[in-house]
């Protein structure tokens, strides 16, 4: 069996620094814990690119809040792509719904099909939705590579049957990386339970207040998964 990939949630270059050193397979880059992650500044940008070797993949948000997007902040994200092509990362990471919280098929393929050659993935707007089936359904027809979610619940221990009937749905169209709540303590049974190939963590705990992943959990985090 393949060993799973762990993607660590970084909300700054320190985490960035111990993800890669201690093994992790890639990182989410975001700005802005306390908003849930929005897109980084310029300088975390240039700087991650240029002092890191993993794969990442940049939050492209430009504010917390929904995910229903007017003209001009589409038009922020579509710049915010542009920048994350020119300096080199593999991937961006984004959501775009519906004001009654489908998934927006045709904004969202506009920036898949902007962002390329950069993979894609949808963040946890999936979420929202109600309809899980549906949903998955809608961001397939996007083009996006990935969908991060917790099976429409808190975290993803609670959303792993949600979660297994996903990837089951799938069926490799598209790869469901489960996310939320993810720590040493459930990594594996997550996995076990969901037949999940990726898996996604802040690897934080609890009392942390500067949103460096702890490098201790970390480290459990890896061997619970056995990377």
């Amino acid at each position: 069996m393949t060993k799973p990939i762990l993607e660590v949630c970084a909300y700054n270059v320190h985490t960035c620094m111990i993800a890669e050193g201690l093994g992790a397979s890639r990182i989410e880059l975001c700005g802005n814990p306390k908003e849930g992650g929005v897109t980084p500044g310029f300088g975390t940008l240039e700087y991650v690119i240029e002092n890191g070797a993993l794969p990442v993949y940049v939050m492209i948000r430009p504010r917390g809040g929904n995910f229903v997007y007017d003209e001009h902040e589409l038009d922020i994200m579509y710049k915010d792509i542009k920048m994350c092509k020119i300096l080199g990362y593999k991937g961006v990471v984004l959501g775009i719904l519906t004001p009654d919280n489908k998934i927006n098929i045709e904004e969202t393929r506009r920036l898949v099909e902007y962002a390329y050659p950069m993979g894609v993935t949808f963040h946890k707007a999936f979420d929202r939705t109600t309809d899980a089936r549906q949903a998955l359904e809608d961001v397939i027809q996007t083009g996006c590579e990935r969908i991060l979610t917790s099976g429409l619940r808190e975290d993803a221990l609670l959303g792993r049957a949600t979660l297994l009937q996903l990837i089951n749905h799938a069926d490799d169209r598209i790869i469901i990386m489960p996310g939320g709540g993810v720590r040493s303590t459930n990594a594996a049974a997550i996995i076990t339970q969901t037949g999940a190939k990726e898996i996604h963590s802040s690897a934080l705990v609890a009392g942390n207040t500067d949103f460096i992943s702890d490098p201790g959990e970390l480290r459990a985090l890896i061997a619970a998964i056995n990377l």
